[in-house]
């Protein structure tokens, strides 16, 4: 179980935005007075962790991402395929405690994700858990496990609970074709993300997708990266908008 004090790990977070303004200031990179403002948090706690404009606080590999329309995107053609995944890392913090995370996506063709308690590797890469997005119908609003397993954690219509040694006991909570509908081809979806110790909850445009409950032995302590994935394959575009991450205390946690 990886579990912390909110409030600490809320103060960490936000401490972790000025070490990483004065380690870019030292590199010489350019931080408005603008870029050091902490956004206010919304009416349910929420704080965005994308401005809408521009890619301050993220970093990812060059000519990958951009910003179109207000939306971080990452997009491959036949001309200019992707051969290998890579991230798009938020700099402008970690979630290592409890927390919820907020955004919108939309996907036109191929795979892509959000990585959360995850860590980063050498060359754009990383490990960790990702709430899986597609274009298709078999890996959205599952969790996967990129790297430590490289696999499925939980999969869309069932309450997973994985035991220390690695065993998995599912229940059943919903159809995963009819889940599957409740997401919008090819338009803007609402993925919300709850992640309280060992309990993960996915849920998309309101609707829980999946349940995972991980108890299992772990080869390295997770992390609290959060990240986009571009992924290799077919022609694709993927876009994020209104990304806004919640630390939760313990009093939200008993809730």
């Amino acid at each position: 179980m990886f579990i912390q004090n909110g409030s600490f790990v809320r103060k960490i977070s936000f401490l972790s935005v000025a070490l990483s303004i004065g380690i870019l200031l030292l590199c010489g990179a350019t931080v408005s007075a603008q870029d050091q403002e902490t956004p206010e948090p919304d009416e349910e706690g929420f704080v965005a962790i994308f401005n809408g404009e521009d890619m301050t606080g993220w970093e990812g590999k060059e000519g990958w991402w951009n910003v179109e329309d207000g939306a971080l995107t990452a997009r491959s053609t036949t001309e200019r395929p992707c051969v290998k995944h890579n991230y798009l890392m938020w700099r402008g913090g970690t979630a290592e405690g409890d927390f919820e995370l907020k955004f919108s996506y939309k996907i036109d063709g191929g795979n892509s994700g959000v990585q959360f308690r995850s860590r980063e590797l050498d060359n754009w890469d990383i490990e960790g858990y990702q709430a899986d997005i597609e274009a298709g119908t078999t890996w959205t609003g599952c969790l996967f496990e990129v790297k430590v397993r490289n696999g499925g954690v939980a999969m869309r219509g069932t309450r997973t609970t994985t035991n220390p040694d690695g065993t998995q006991e599912i229940e059943e909570i919903g159809d995963p074709e009819e889940l599957m509908g409740k997401v919008k081809q090819g338009e803007w979806n609402d993925y919300h993300i709850i992640a309280r110790g060992d309990h993960v909850t996915l849920i998309i445009n309101g609707v829980v997708m999946c349940e995972a409950i991980d108890r299992a032995e772990r080869r390295v302590e997770p992390g609290g990266m959060i990240a986009f994935q571009m992924h290799p394959g077919p022609p694709m575009v993927v876009q994020f908008k209104n990304v806004r991450l919640k630390m939760l205390n313990e009093e939200e946690d008993e809730e």
